[in-house]
């Protein structure tokens, strides 16, 4: 019979490892790696059944290719702390990996913003790969929006991936720096050049994007919240390339 692992990537998540965990708890092995968590997180995860690792954060990728090799299993599904497997996701991802009707299988992803879940301006379906057969699994290394690979074939999954992503506007604005921050260093990484201008048409393009052409307006405020929100964070991510740069020239 197949085997499930079920790595998570935390720090300071004291909040959402608990349910986490909980809702991971079906696996025959949940590891939590930990990245230096300073609120209790390890001790709560240790406290519901997770096996917890302690390590440094080198980039999400990997991180998750770190999980990868610890798993002991014959499939592996990466989640977020901040993401919740339902009873329903739960039985179709088992059916999934005894039947092996592909090497990796997509999520649809049920995103929340400030408590309201989003069916708009991007956000859904939100496929993404999650579950693949251990040996057959791999992660891309970039710094934030890192995603898992599979060597094989794919198929998609129908029940949703429940995700709490951003609780309150604190939550936003304290995620909409450190995104900017990371994806200004992939950007990086990748070649891109920062500028003033680029700052703008992209952060403009965004909000269009999200609000028009992706039908966020049809989510009311929050659709437009959420159409902001990208704006900022792709206009303050070409900022901070632009500033990551000019540094660098300086030095």
């Amino acid at each position: 019979m197949a085997t499930l692992t079920i790595i998570i990537a935390a720090k300071n998540e004291a909040r959402n490892i608990s349910d986490c965990v909980h809702s991971a708890s079906f696996a025959d092995e949940v590891i939590v790696l930990d990245s230096g968590s300073t609120d209790g997180t390890q001790q709560l995860a240790e406290a519901v059944g997770a096996q917890v690792v302690s390590t440094n954060w080198p980039g999400y990728g990997p991180q998750q290719s770190r999980g990868i090799g610890l798993a002991k299993s014959d499939w592996v599904l990466s989640l977020d702390a901040d993401e919740r497997i339902t009873p329903a996701l739960k039985a179709e991802v088992l059916e999934a990996i005894h039947s092996s009707r592909a090497d990796g299988y997509r999520l649809p992803r049920l995103s929340s913003l400030c408590g309201t879940f989003i069916h708009h301006g991007g956000w859904r379906p939100d496929y993404t790969l999650r579950l693949v057969k251990r040996e057959k699994a791999g992660f891309t290394h970039h710094f934030l929006h890192a995603h898992m690979t599979v060597d094989g074939t794919k198929a998609d999954l129908n029940e949703s991936l429940i995700h709490y992503s951003y609780r309150d506007l604190d939550d936003v604005l304290e995620k909409l720096n450190r995104y900017a921050s990371g994806n200004a260093k992939d950007l990086d990484n990748k070649g891109v050049k920062g500028s003033f201008s680029k700052a703008i048409s992209h952060g403009l393009w965004a909000f269009i994007r999200t609000y028009i052409f992706r039908a966020g307006f049809l989510d009311g405020r929050y659709g437009f919240i959420l159409a902001v929100y990208n704006a900022e964070s792709t206009y303050y991510k070409y900022l901070k390339l632009l500033a990551l740069q000019e540094a660098r020239d300086k030095a």
